[in-house]
């Protein structure tokens, strides 16, 4: 007998006629990736359509990246998950969160939602995902077990592993059930939440589905040097719970027993197909609705994409298949004859701590084929080809603690390699891709289906010529990144070929880039720019030039012992008006004084002398997110003034206005929180001390958090360090702003003596080599090799240029001078500080001010009760009661 909604077929007749849109409603369930995909891309190549479209999810977020759920932990912030949120300002998009869809009436064409709303579909495109399974063992739902497949499990993971920790007064030990790709990412998540973890695998490898066996026991070696236990080959078989009910022990198939205070079930998905199976719609062997190659199900009005759809009797698991499944729809949706091919599928183990990546035949299953392999356990590297029995066509591939090649080789699977596969992987050769072209119709990005030819026709023919336009345009590198590598191969060969020469110069002075003029200068020794442009450029120089010059000086001038300061008189030609004033300009004429205030400590006394100078000039003061106070509304002539006020009382430049270290930011860390477990606010201030004055190619951002609640935002940050109880984790190449940036992980658990060396290396490198105003964060992602070649540069050394950039570093710590304190106790730099020659002590008429909240402030235009400097607007305020409100009165209203 066959069950309700299940049939035997493995394909479905697909409809070759789909009717336009037209004027139909389209209903999309499900509201993760897939589905996001699909109304993304429907939106995208129809907006003009007459279509409507409902989407309907579960979860009450919008759809967010699984791909990346792991950053969670680190972050604690779910929005930094969420999708193109652009989409759902579309009118002709709704978006329903958290109300799950749970009946489906065919003949009526509507779907009912568990709040008991009927929608209507003219179409209806399934994209339910799946569900993660667990085994049905004794205990398995005890107080302290979870799933590891969405927000909501993440957020309770951490929830419960604070809480059970402070109420059983010790590190928490944890169990991972299930070895694969998910569950090394939940192990990996508890340990770095200070749990004593193992994960423990039914098959006798991890990662079983994706590794052949040598690869799984590397991967085993570098899990364990993680400090994670790994027990293979044995079961989940029970579960006990401790003295007040909650999860106590995990027995396993072997008899043997681990204590558990949280267990993690990562064994395996399911399709969700309960909805399609209750209203008969054809259903896969396995599970899964069944689909033919146009994605459309046995009812013609009725589509199937990503994991909840069986095709030729399988569910796919990863994004790859999902996305191309909905491009077929929209395809399909829009006139197209498009159809869904299983390629090639490629893992890639993400937000571990180690490399691990497979695709193809990696058991090397094809009749005839050929193993080509190179273990080194020394250093936890596995690499494998598998060919074919002539040692020519490429199959498959495994890579373990080195996985440069990976992205290089996938695309060519089932392809002649064009090389000798043993030389390929062998130590000497490992990365040495031959220089033959990928095919037009070799899949680049697998995660977005975009082939070598469309990038090739993004860099030819649309004029990409940039990683972020190649992004932009094809949305290849757009989802784990692991393509951009092969991205930049395929860019610069077109640009090559096309005779395209994308220049490097800083200008059309200077031919080199802002990294070749540092490495030539400092060769060279030149010590002015006049000196410099002789030597590598032409002209005079230019605004954009003469201020990276300027900085190159500067620096190279601390590190070799020759200092010069960037604003004084060698240098400070050179600089912009921010630069050249030690302050900067706003939008009435006037100026902003920002003192340091490192870690954002400042004494009663300190804060007497800047509301002092504030009265005095009738300042405007604001704290700003570098946790400093900053004085708005000073006069040219009034800086050196100012500014001797504040370095008597001990303040410094903050540098608000430079290329350089704008701050170093702090929580209160062990001192006064009860969270804290490093000092964060003395290692901030260190951090602050250290790397002040710094030059570099654009602003630096730096942040420490005394405990993983992360409340100094370290991750988006240029360094950010996070507290750990074993030391400090170092984070690089974060930034917010228009272009924000998550850090990535450089290093966990350093000493304070090994972060600041790592912190070195990273300032120093990034001084040398990044181009002219160039962010961490894009000099990261474009660094060749990406965060994995830094983290063996800057922590392992492989470059043996570690103690050289230390060395240079602390030349720079030495030989800082407050540029405030030199320009004020410097007669002749004084004295260029004057708004107007004739007249010095004479502010500019046409400057005009009006009382805001007790506070002065340019006037705007049609603003008639005004003052002619912000200090009479000041006093004014003070000599008329009522006019000076606090700060918490109704900001609508001005005074």
């Amino acid at each position: 007998m066959t069950a309700p909604g299940h049939s035997p077929l493995t394909t479905v007749e697909d409809n070759d006629t789909t009717p336009p849109l037209e004027g139909e409603h389209i209903v999309v369930v499900g509201g993760g990736m897939t589905g996001h995909r699909f109304v993304s891309r429907l939106r995208a190549q129809d907006p003009e359509g007459t279509w409507t479209l409902t989407m309907i999810g579960e979860e009450p977020q919008q759809p967010y990246d699984r791909v990346h759920l792991s950053n969670w932990f680190s972050s604690r912030n779910a929005d930094l998950l969420t999708l193109d949120p652009t989409v759902w300002d579309d009118p002709r998009i709704t978006l329903v969160t958290g109300d799950a869809v749970t009946a489906l009436d065919r003949d009526a064409q509507t779907v009912t939602t568990a709040s008991g709303t009927v929608h209507a579909y003219d179409r209806l495109v399934l994209a339910t995902g799946s569900w993660a399974w667990s085994p049905r063992a004794e205990g398995n739902d005890l107080p302290g077990t979870f799933s590891y497949r969405t927000i909501d499990d993440v957020e309770k993971m951490a929830e419960w592993v604070t809480l059970r920790s402070q109420k059983v007064g010790r590190p928490l030990r944890g169990v991972v059930v299930g070895g694969g790709v998910l569950g090394l990412e939940a192990a990996a998540a508890l340990k770095n939440m200070e749990v004593d973890t193992t994960v423990v695998e039914f098959a006798d490898r991890l990662m079983a589905v994706q590794l052949d066996q040598g690869g799984g026991e590397m991967l085993r070696l570098l899990i364990e040097d993680l400090g994670i236990g790994v027990r293979t080959g044995v079961g989940a078989a029970r579960f006990s719970p401790a003295a007040d009910g909650a999860m106590g022990t995990a027995h396993l198939t072997d008899d043997s027993e681990l204590p558990a205070d949280i267990v993690v079930f990562s064994t395996g998905i399911r399709p969700r197909d309960k909805v399609a199976r209750e209203a008969g719609l054809a259903i896969g062997e396995r599970g899964g609705v069944v689909v033919g190659d146009s994605c459309q199900t046995s009812d013609d009005a009725i589509w199937a994409v990503g994991e909840c759809a069986s095709f030729n009797g399988v569910c796919a698991g990863l994004v790859a298949p999902g996305n191309d499944m909905a491009d077929v729809v929209v395809d399909r949706f829009l006139g197209g004859k498009r159809t869904h091919e299983r390629g090639v599928e490629g893992t890639k183990l993400k937000g571990v701590g180690v490399e691990a990546a497979a695709f193809g035949d990696v058991n090397g299953i094809t009749p005839g084929a050929l193993d080509v392999t190179f273990i080194d356990p020394f250093h936890r590297q596995y690499r494998k080809l598998v060919m074919s029995d002539d040692a020519k066509t490429l199959l498959g591939g495994v890579f373990i603690g080195d996985i440069e090649l990976y992205s290089s080789l996938r695309p060519l699977v089932g392809r002649e390699l064009g090389a000798d596969p043993s030389a390929l992987i062998a130590p000497a050769g490992a990365g040495a891709m031959p220089d033959t072209e990928l095919p037009d119709d070799a899949v680049v990005c697998s995660c977005n289906n975009v082939a070598a030819g469309t990038i090739r026709t993004a860099v030819n023919e649309q004029g990409c010529h940039t990683i972020g336009q190649i992004k932009e345009c094809t949305k290849a590198g757009t989802v784990c990144g692991s393509c951009v590598p092969l991205l930049t191969k395929i860019l610069n060969k077109e640009l090559e070929k096309s005779g395209i020469t994308v220049s490097k110069g800083l200008c059309e002075h200077f031919a080199h880039s802002r990294a070749e003029l540092f490495k030539l200068v400092e060769e060279g020794g030149q010590q002015t720019f006049s000196e410099v442009v002789a030597a590598f450029g032409t002209g005079r120089g230019c605004a954009a030039c003469r201020p990276v010059v300027a900085s190159i000086l500067s620096t190279l001038g601390a590190i070799t012992g020759k200092r010069h300061n960037p604003v004084g008189r060698q240098l400070g030609s050179l600089q912009d008006t921010n630069d050249f004033v030690m302050a900067n300009i706003q939008k009435d004429g006037t100026y902003s004084v920002i003192p340091a205030m490192p870690a954002g400590e400042v004494t009663p006394e300190g804060l007497m002398v800047i509301a002092q100078v504030a009265q005095d000039y009738g300042l405007y003061v604001k704290l700003n997110g570098a946790q400093r106070i900053g004085m708005f509304g000073a006069r040219l002539e009034q800086l050196p003034e100012i500014w001797k006020r504040l370095v008597d009382a001990g303040f410094q430049s903050g540098h608000a206005y430079g290329k350089s270290l704008r701050m170093v930011k702090a929580c209160l860390g062990t001192n006064w929180c009860r969270f804290g477990v490093q000092d964060s606010t003395t290692m901030a201030v260190a951090l602050e001390k250290r790397y002040r004055g710094l030059r570099s190619p654009h602003k630096l951002k730096i942040s420490v958090s005394g405990c993983a609640r992360e409340c100094a935002e370290a991750q988006a940050k240029d360094v950010g360090v996070i507290a750990t109880t074993k030391g400090w984790n170092l984070y690089v190449g974060g930034n917010g702003g228009a272009q924000p940036a998550h850090g990535k992980l450089l290093v966990e658990d350093l000493d304070d003596t090994n972060l600041v060396k790592c912190i070195d290396r990273f300032l120093m490198l990034y001084v040398r080599e990044a181009d002219k105003l160039q962010r961490t964060a894009r000099w990261v992602e474009e660094f060749p090799g990406g965060i994995e070649e830094l983290r063996r540069i800057i922590v392992d050394d492989s470059l043996g240029i570690g103690e050289q950039l230390e060395e240079s570093m602390q030349k720079h710590a030495d030989s800082y001078v407050d540029e405030w304190a030199e320009a004020v106790y410097d007669p002749e730099r004084r004295a260029k500080f004057v708004s107007f020659v004739n007249a010095p002590e004479k502010s500019d008429p046409g400057l005009r001010y009006v009382l805001e909240r007790g506070q002065a402030r340019p006037a705007a235009e049609g603003e008639t009760e005004t003052y002619p400097t912000p200090l009479a607007a000041r006093q004014h305020a003070m000599a008329t009661p009522g006019t000076a409100e606090p700060s918490g009165y109704d900001p609508t209203q001005k005074s």
